[in-house]
């Protein structure tokens, strides 16, 4: 059984492969002075470039759990999900209003894959 650790810190790794399925650290925008849509384009970005790390893509998507700072962006959020989503059958997905470790985060997503 081997477990596999992608960019580690002290704090934590970005990303981490077990039995085939990868577990992604909480993904927030490149920029954080963006709006939602803006900031959601750039998390899923982070997404696809580490789940192309670690051998996977978008189509292998098992759960994603997407926190938004308040239910006001749910819509506008979910617009840039669904386009990016659409070509794909969806993952197991939730979507909760959290407190973010900074207040200029306005979405973070934790995302499960199979590789």
């Amino acid at each position: 059984m081997s477990i596999q650790h992608f960019e580690s810190k002290a704090r934590m790794s970005r990303a981490v492969v077990h039995n085939n399925t990868v577990y992604l650290c909480g993904q927030v925008a490149k920029d954080t002075s963006q709006g939602i849509a803006e900031q959601t384009r750039t998390t899923i970005e982070k997404v696809e470039e580490l789940l192309a790390t670690v051998g996977s893509d978008k189509s292998k998507l098992l759960s994603v759990t997407i926190y938004v700072r308040t239910m006001d962006d749910f819509a506008e959020m979910n617009k840039v999900w669904d386009a990016w989503i659409a070509d794909v059958t969806p993952p197991a997905r939730a979507c909760v209003q959290a407190h973010m470790a900074r207040e200029e985060i306005l979405v973070e997503m934790s995302v499960t894959a199979a590789v």
